[in-house]
């Protein structure tokens, strides 16, 4: 009766294993969660599928060292070392946090993402503007520069007349006298 107890046991958290497999890949597929959300919780899942498949070796006894397993199994369990990296960098503020927890914190996160990209949306439109300005001040004061090198251009040439018409009547006078 024990064997039939332990069989179902074993059989229904491989059926529980198998709708957790489910539910990650259609929250993946629907963006309930992040990918990189997605890629942690399948690592848990690996990790209680291998734990699954210990415990049905153990049971038929098809271990490497079922003994051992069985032994550690009554004395509280093999001390067991993390080596999921998954689960190393999950956070102080994440952990043990459910699945509405993390959505609702990584809404308060975007949501100050979308704030901070408005604040620079606005300062970036600022530049812009101040951009423009310093444009249109550019153009006026080239149009202000062509226009005193055209008055420079003409006081020249007037100039240069004047000089010419100056030693025509130098000239002129030397040789009159």
């Amino acid at each position: 009766q024990l064997n039939v107890i332990i069989r179902s046991l074993l059989q229904n958290l491989r059926e529980k294993i198998d709708q957790l497999k489910d539910l990650l890949l259609r929250a993946v597929s629907t963006h309930q969660i992040t990918q990189l959300e997605g890629d942690r919780r399948q690592n848990l899942v690996d990790d209680l599928l291998t734990r699954q498949k210990q415990l049905q070796a153990s049971y038929k006894n098809e271990g490497t060292e079922p003994d051992v397993i069985r032994s550690s199994l009554m004395t509280g369990g093999v001390k067991r070392v993390v080596t999921n990296p998954w689960l190393l960098e999950e956070s102080e503020e994440t952990r043990g946090l459910g699945f509405d927890d993390l959505r609702q914190q990584q809404r308060r996160i975007i949501e100050e993402q979308d704030a901070g990209l408005d604040a620079l949306s606005s300062i970036i439109s600022r530049q812009k503007q101040m951009g423009q300005e310093i444009g249109n001040e550019l153009d006026e004061q080239n149009e202000i520069i062509d226009d005193l090198t055209n008055l420079v251009e003409n006081t020249d040439d007037k100039l240069r007349n004047q000089t010419r018409h100056v030693k025509l009547v130098d000239k002129k006078s030397t040789s009159c006298g």
